[in-house]
């Protein structure tokens, strides 16, 4: 897959089968929309082009109401990329961006950039100034240049009933099975180790500081999860604390991951972290020794789920 970091930078003399959207988390709606454009692209001998937006259009036109993201950049290539896409355009929004007419992007970008022979869109797509650009304009459009539209039928989306506004809030929630299940894969954070307090390496929980260096990626609940990693292509499997360390009296959110049967040295590297079950709320003990007990019974309770529900 190429990534390509503007429309500007894209020349293609072959045709090509595109859609368009944020595609924040990739979820399961998403992807029935990607497999379709990737399985006709294929068919018709095409590139597969998906043409997304960083910022998110709602940190541009909306800076008021601060958007969290399912993905970090980099995360949602490498979904992609594991789908079979050809090409990943992610172009910088803009308030002037966001100006040009349905006509405009049909015509300068669509067509004459990205050489589009077949449009992929989800039902009721929007697009251009103040979203005029809907279906029905697309279809007169293509008839005008020469493309195929192909809207995905409202019953097919609504048949998985998921939306990235209700993957983030059933994070927020806690609500970690449902937001894996609309995602269709686990949750996760990718980011660096940093040095802690370490304490937990004086209790016989060493824990893996995690720094995410993107403020706009979407931290889960304050609580205790159950987590798995590689390192060095070795799967471990762990807990982690997202939280203020209220018993150590914490002044600041951490993320920290105790992995099970490991004792490396990771600081200063890069780790994905995934989401496997969320176990409990965050708890202010009397005692670092009441914490210890706490975390022993995580462990616990972590082990005999990843016993009963393998990965």
């Amino acid at each position: 897959m190429k990534i390509i970091r503007s429309i500007t930078a894209f020349n293609s003399s072959e045709k090509t089968i595109v859609t368009i959207g944020t595609f924040d988390g990739i979820h399961i709606g998403h992807q029935k929309i990607l497999k379709d454009l990737i399985k006709t692209a294929k068919k018709e001998g095409k590139k597969s082009v998906l043409l997304t937006f960083f910022p998110h259009p709602r940190m541009v036109l909306q800076k008021e109401n601060k958007i969290l993201l399912l993905n970090t950049i980099k995360e949602k290539s490498s979904l992609l990329e594991k789908m079979g896409l050809d090409y990943l355009i992610i172009h910088p929004f803009s308030r002037e961006f966001s100006r040009l007419t349905a006509l405009d992007f049909v015509r300068d970008i669509l067509v004459n950039k990205l050489n589009t022979s077949r449009l992929i869109i989800g039902y009721d797509h929007h697009f251009g100034k103040n979203r005029e650009g809907n279906i029905h304009q697309l279809k007169e459009y293509s008839l005008l240049y020469d493309f195929k539209v192909e809207e995905i039928p409202a019953q097919d989306i609504d048949d998985v009933s998921v939306s990235s506004t209700k993957i983030r809030t059933a994070l927020k929630d806690g609500n970690l099975k449902t937001a894996n299940n609309y995602l269709g894969y686990h949750y996760m954070l990718n980011g660096t180790v940093v040095s802690g307090k370490k304490l937990g390496g004086t209790i016989g929980f060493p824990t893996a500081n995690l720094e995410i260096k993107e403020p706009y990626k979407l931290i889960p609940k304050t609580g205790v999860y159950i987590i798995k990693t590689h390192i060095n292509t070795v799967l471990y499997t762990g807990i982690m604390n997202i939280g203020f360390n209220p018993t150590v009296l914490g002044k600041h959110q951490t993320i920290e991951a105790h992995l099970f049967d490991f004792n490396e040295d990771l600081y200063g590297k890069e780790i994905m972290i995934e989401f496997i079950y969320f176990l409990r709320e965050e708890h202010k003990f009397e005692s670092v020794k009441e914490l210890v007990v706490q975390l022993n019974i995580d462990k616990e309770n972590a082990i005999s789920y990843l016993s009963n529900n393998p990965l």
